[in-house]
C-alpha cells in the first residue's frame, strides 16, 4: 500500500469482478531501481494463475500480473459522449445486420454465420449476439468448418465499448490465436442536423439500384452479381451519385437512417461532394420518417472521421473482425 494526495490505494477487485469495468494501477519497476505506475481502464476478462487480463474499448487485451498491482476498484460504464440518440448496443447491432445482409445465413445459438462469397467482412463473418448453445471451442470449431466448406476464411465480428459479453468474447479469440485484422467505429447522430447542412444537394441522383458507374466508383467488387445481392438488401434502401465523382448508400430502418459506401473520385475531393451526398439522403430518411442516423468507419479513415465528426456523429463503441489463426 502508498499514501498519496487522494489518500490510501486500494485493491477493491477480486476474481468475482471478472466481466466487470475496472480501473487498476499496477508498479513497473526500470531498470535503474525506480519504479513507475502505469494505469488501465477497460472489462476485466479474465484473472488467472495470478494474471488479470483487461480488454480495453480499442480492442486491446493487457495482461497484468497480479503482483504488481497496487489498486484496482469497479467502475461505472464509460459516460455517453455521443450528441445523438439514446441506443443500445444491440438495437445498433441488429440494424446494422438488416443494412448489410448476407446471401446465406444459418444459426448457431444466439450467433449468425453470414456467407456472400467473400464481398466485405461484414457479410462473411459471425455476428455473435449471444449465446451459442454450445461450448466456445465446439462452437468456434463448428464456425471454422463452416466457412471451410465455402472457401472462405473464418471472420468473428465481435465489439468493445458495448457489453462485456462482448468484450469477453474479443479475449477469448485471442487467448486461442484468433488474429484482429480489422477494426471500425458505429457513430450515430441525430439526423435533422445532417439534412441542414449547407451543400449543393441538386447535383445528386438517387436510385433505388446500383448502376455500373456506382460500382466501379465503389470498387470493392470481385463478384457483381454478389455484390448487387448485398447492397440492394435492406428495408428501403437508396444509392446515391454525382456522376463520375461521388456516390453513398442509405438504409431506412424504422427511426434509423444507415449511411455507408460514401466514395469520392480523388480528384474531386474537397470540394464539398462527400458532404452534398450525406445531406441528399439524410434529407431522403426524413421523408421517410427517420429520426437518428448511424454509420461505421475504420479507425484508421482519418478522412471519413473528418467528414463525419462536424456532421455530429459520434462515437458508440467499436467493432472488430477476428480471423481463425492459420
Amino acid at each position: 500500500m502508498e499514501i498519496t494526495a487522494g489518500g490510501l490505494l486500494e485493491i477493491r477487485i477480486t476474481r468475482a469482478d471478472v466481466g466487470k469495468r475496472v480501473s487498476v494501477r499496477r508498479v513497473e519497476n526500470g531498470t535503474s531501481g525506480s519504479s513507475a505506475f502505469t494505469d488501465t481502464v477497460g472489462v476485466l476478462t479474465s484473472w488467472d494463475q495470478g494474471v488479470l487480463t483487461i480488454t480495453r474499448k480499442n480492442g486491446e487485451s493487457v495482461r497484468i500480473p497480479e503482483s504488481s498491482l497496487v489498486a484496482g476498484k469497479v467502475v461505472p460504464p464509460a459516460p455517453a459522449r455521443r450528441r445523438g440518440p439514446a441506443a443500445s448496443f444491440e438495437e445498433l447491432a441488429r440494424v446494422g445486420a438488416r443494412a448489410w445482409q448476407p446471401l446465406e445465413s444459418e444459426p448457431l445459438g444466439d450467433w449468425t454465420l453470414r456467407a456472400s462469397a467473400g464481398f466485405t467482412r461484414r457479410a462473411n463473418s459471425v455476428l455473435p449476439l449471444g449465446d451459442p448453445g454450445i461450448p466456445l471451442d465446439e462452437a468456434l470449431a463448428r464456425v471454422t468448418s463452416w466457412y471451410a466448406e465455402r472457401d472462405l476464411p473464418a471472420y468473428v465480428q465481435a465489439a468493445t465499448g458495448a457489453a462485456g459479453t462482448q468484450e469477453m468474447l474479443c479475449a477469448e479469440l485471442e487467448r486461442r490465436g484468433w488474429v484482429n485484422e480489422v477494426s471500425a467505429e458505429v457513430r450515430i447522430a441525430a439526423l435533422a442536423p445532417v439534412a441542414d447542412v449547407e451543400a449543393d444537394v441538386a447535383q445528386v441522383r438517387l436510385t433505388r439500384a446500383p448502376d455500373e458507374d456506382w460500382l466501379a466508383r465503389y470498387g470493392r467488387v470481385e463478384d457483381p452479381a454478389a455484390a448487387r445481392k448485398v447492397l440492394a438488401a435492406g428495408e428501403s434502401v437508396w444509392f446515391a451519385a454525382v456522376p463520375g465523382r461521388a456516390i453513398g448508400r442509405l438504409v431506412v430502418d424504422g427511426r434509423w437512417a444507415g449511411f455507408a459506401a460514401v466514395e469520392v473520385d480523388p480528384a474531386h475531393r474537397r470540394e464539398g461532394l462527400a458532404t452534398a451526398v450525406m445531406a441528399a439522403l439524410a434529407r431522403r430518411a426524413l421523408e421517410e420518417g427517420a429520426s437518428a442516423a448511424w454509420l461505421q468507419v475504420e479507425t484508421d479513415n482519418a478522412g471519413a472521421l473528418a467528414l463525419y465528426e462536424p456532421l455530429g456523429f459520434a462515437l458508440h463503441h467499436a467493432y472488430h473482425h477476428y480471423r481463425a489463426a492459420p
